[in-house]
């Protein structure tokens, strides 16, 4: 995936965060170890993953590697660490952290040195759980608000593999939204879960949320308000005219726990994170 698109977000931080969803409690249940005491998120955006944790471990290190999202970070996290990063490099000692997460991000990390890293640093039995949080196409009128908000947006019209129909975005998804492994990772017990609920969101706000996806970012500006016309006219077309939606959403879940290296001790902290 380009540069570009992969830093298009910190052109719209602001509404990425107050638009974007958070997972449901169910979600954070599932992926987070009990008696975690430090966790990461990596890639953590504007945060909206990374606030989420904060009843849930005794310390939250967020690593973002775009300066423009962090700033939104910080100011909406004071009660956070966070730290300049990528998933490749991540500025933090071995065996730090009870658990790493990637929310909404594991398919811009290049996996083959991402996790290694992840391994690095977590401790032996440490927890790495990967999330997405999106609307349920499982409705294909769901579906169509992606196909409706660009023509390209999932690849150009030559594509023979850009999904033209609900069918097709969903395949697309179910194999966007998956975890492989690179070979020799250092990890056992992988298993996933998906955790289904509502959100009630305002035609508006749904509008802007779709306008916060990567090729559309990238569009041209003619592209993008032709996008979010149609879209907003199907929203209303659903509603029967009325402002609100009740939006199907769907929380994809996936964990693993870390491999106890040969010679390591008992799970403790190698050194302070500053």
């Amino acid at each position: 995936m380009s540069e570009e698109r992969a830093t298009s977000f910190g052109n719209v931080a602001e509404s990425y965060d107050r638009v974007r969803p958070e997972p449901p409690a169910e979600a954070l249940d599932w992926l987070v170890p009990a008696g975690c005491e430090v966790a990461v998120d990596l890639a953590a955006g504007t945060g909206l993953f990374t606030r989420a944790l904060l009843d849930r471990a005794a310390a939250v290190i967020a690593v973002e590697p775009d300066e423009r999202m962090r700033v939104v970070l910080a100011q909406r996290s004071p009660r956070v660490h966070v730290l300049a990063g990528w998933g490749e490099a991540m500025p933090l000692p071995d065996a730090s952290a009870d658990a790493v997460f990637v929310s909404t991000a594991w398919h811009w990390l290049d996996h083959a040195r991402a996790v290694p890293e992840i391994a690095r640093v977590l401790r032996p039995g440490g927890r790495l759980g990967v999330i997405w949080t999106s609307r349920d196409r499982s409705d294909d009128w769901v579906a169509d608000l992606d196909l409706l908000r660009l023509p390209g947006i999932s690849g150009p019209d030559s594509d023979p593999d850009r999904p033209r129909t609900a069918q097709q975005v969903r395949a697309r998804l179910d194999r966007e939204h998956s975890v492989a492994l690179p070979d020799g990772a250092e990890f056992e017990n992988a298993t996933s879960a998906t955790f289904r609920f509502i959100r009630t969101i305002t035609v508006d706000d749904v509008v802007e949320w779709l306008a916060t996806n990567s090729r559309f970012i990238t569009a041209s500006a003619a592209d993008r308000a032709a996008g979010l016309t149609r879209c907003r006219a199907a929203l209303l077309a659903r509603t029967g005219g009325a402002e609100v939606v009740q939006m199907p959403m769907r929380s994809w879940c996936w964990r693993a726990d870390r491999l106890k290296r040969a010679g390591e001790g008992e799970p403790g902290v190698t050194e302070s994170i500053g």
